[in-house]
C-alpha cells in the first residue's frame, strides 16, 4: 500500500471511493477531530490521542477506531480487520455511498473522543516474544546485511517482519 506524506496527496491519488472518504472526513472533521497524516493515511487525533482513520481498498473503504474494541458498537458495524493481532483496532467496512450514516458516525465519533479524553485504552503487549519463522531465519543466513538491518529495528517492527 502506498504510503502518502499529505492529506492532499492521499485524496489526489484515489481512483476510487474518493466521494465517500471526502464525506467521511467531512464528518471528522466537523466533530473536533484534529485532521493529520499517520502511516500515510488521514488519521484524527484528540488531546494528541489516536482516534479514527479513513482507508481505501480495493473492494471497500473504511473508517476505524483505534479504540474501537471499547465501543458499544450498538449498530455491530465494526470488526476486527486482523482477528489474532489487534486488540484495539476496530474497523467499520462501506462499499457503497448509501452505507455511510453520519448519524452513526457521530454517535461513534462523540464515543470514541469520550475515551480518549477519559484515557480508557487497551494497550499493545509489547512483551510478546519475536518468533523468527525459518524460511526468514533461512534468508538471513543467506543475506547478512539484511539480518543486521532486522536486528537494529525495535522488537515491534521485528515482530512485524517476521509475521
Amino acid at each position: 500500500m502506498k504510503r502518502y506524506k499529505t492529506i492532499e496527496a492521499y485524496l489526489d491519488d484515489l481512483e476510487q471511493w474518493k466521494d465517500e472518504i471526502l464525506k467521511i472526513r467531512d464528518v471528522l472533521r466537523s466533530s473536533g477531530l484534529e485532521e493529520t497524516m499517520k502511516w500515510g493515511m488521514p488519521t484524527y487525533t484528540y488531546g494528541g490521542k489516536n482516534v479514527a482513520g479513513v482507508a481505501n481498498f480495493k473492494n471497500h473503504f473504511a473508517l476505524w477506531f483505534f479504540q474501537g474494541a471499547l465501543l458499544k458498537d450498538d449498530k455491530r458495524v465494526l470488526v476486527n480487520a486482523q482477528e489474532g493481532r489487534t486488540k484495539a483496532l476496530r474497523q467499520w467496512r462501506m462499499t457503497s455511498n448509501s452505507d455511510i450514516k453520519v448519524r452513526t458516525i457521530k454517535a461513534y465519533v462523540k464515543e470514541a473522543i469520550e475515551l480518549a479524553g477519559s484515557g480508557k485504552e487497551i494497550k499493545a503487549d509489547r512483551s510478546k516474544p519475536v518468533i523468527v519463522p525459518p524460511e526468514l531465519k533461512k534468508a538471513f543466513a543467506k543475506h547478512k546485511k539484511a539480518h543486521s538491518k532486522f536486528v537494529e529495528f525495535g522488537k515491534g517492527k521485528q515482530r512485524e517482519y517476521a509475521e
